[in-house]
């Protein structure tokens, strides 16, 4: 089982308590670096520009600018985003800079790419928001494009929204044959096939009744394209809030962003004491999952970080 982190950059209104935009920042940088004492094996930021659920004007920090310089700040942690959008982006441009922190990091980069689904966010930044399924094949052509750069010397590409004559990526990943490719998102028809296609590890959620059907149908994809489906790593996101007293827990209600009630936001995240975290971990393992990266609930504070890996991620590797 691998274990990633989410660092505080305020998209979820984590950093609203701290005045100073310097201080937001150190407190990003803070919560990286103690990532990496744990023992996490990844950090990871969202490719978002202004605040959930509704904007707010408070900061958020830019997903492969902060990136970029976490990686001058840490040494040995990955680096990765749950998950670009491939909209936001030029697919030429996504190669230079996802090689760019390859070779910055040391060869660290874990790409994230997705969709997209924050229609407000697209218009409010003057992109165009086309119907789910030109998106999903935006996002196919962004990852053969991303692909290409990576490995040819001048990359040629003529698709049905993107096309690129002889663009050239220099200098290449580090990671061979490529960095570890990440797409996020479960819908079954087309978002899960481009998955089955090009992923080596995929990202969705969901209770787990909800998370094993998904699973059912990336298989699915897999037949149909004649992947094998062990190749891909599974993973997952919730959220998690660890105290070791249960009373603590239960005082604190519900910590949805989304207004999520307690009960439900309990079933589907990682909420509870050491102990309940392990064995809900252990469930989600038994279907599949092989890779963890939660949100910590309590941010800007660290117990739950702190907790996660001293107590619960010993016992799962």
């Amino acid at each position: 089982m691998i274990f990633g982190t989410f660092v505080p950059q305020g998209w979820k209104m984590e950093l609203a308590g701290i005045a100073d935009p310097q201080d937001k920042w150190a407190k990003a940088v803070e919560v990286a670096e103690l990532a990496e004492q744990l023992g996490y094996d990844s950090v990871w930021v969202y490719d978002h520009f202004h605040n959930v659920p509704v904007p707010a004007h408070e900061t958020v920090f830019e997903c492969w600018t902060t990136l970029a310089a976490i990686s001058q700040r840490t040494s040995r942690i990955r680096l990765g985003q749950m998950v670009g959008c491939a909209s936001y982006r030029n697919p030429g441009l996504l190669a230079k800079i996802t090689s760019n922190l390859d070779v910055i990091s040391g060869g660290r980069l874990d790409w994230g790419i997705g969709a997209g689904w924050y229609d407000h966010e697209y218009r409010a930044y003057g992109y165009e928001f086309p119907p789910a399924r030109d998106r999903i094949r935006m996002l196919r052509e962004t990852v053969e494009i991303v692909k290409l750069m990576w490995s040819e010397a001048d990359a040629h590409y003529d698709g049905e929204f993107f096309t690129i004559a002889g663009a050239q990526c220099d200098p290449k990943p580090l990671q061979q044959p490529h960095p570890p490719i990440w797409i996020g998102g479960g819908g079954e028809q087309l978002t899960l096939r481009v998955v089955a296609r090009h992923a080596d590890r995929s990202n969705f959620g969901g209770k787990p009744h909800e998370f094993a059907h998904k699973c059912e149908v990336l298989k699915e994809h897999c037949r149909a394209v004649g992947r094998d489906y062990d190749e891909i790593l599974k993973t997952w996101s919730p959220e998690v809030f660890i105290r070791e007293d249960e009373r603590e827990i239960e005082a604190g209600g519900t910590r949805s962003f989304w207004g999520e009630p307690y009960d439900s936001w309990r079933e589907g995240n990682l909420v509870g004491t050491p102990e309940q975290v392990y064995e809900k971990i252990k469930a989600y393992e038994a279907l599949g999952v092989g890779g963890i990266v939660p949100w910590c609930s309590d941010y800007p504070e660290t117990e739950t970080l702190t907790l996660l890996a001293e107590k619960v991620m010993p016992e799962l590797r």
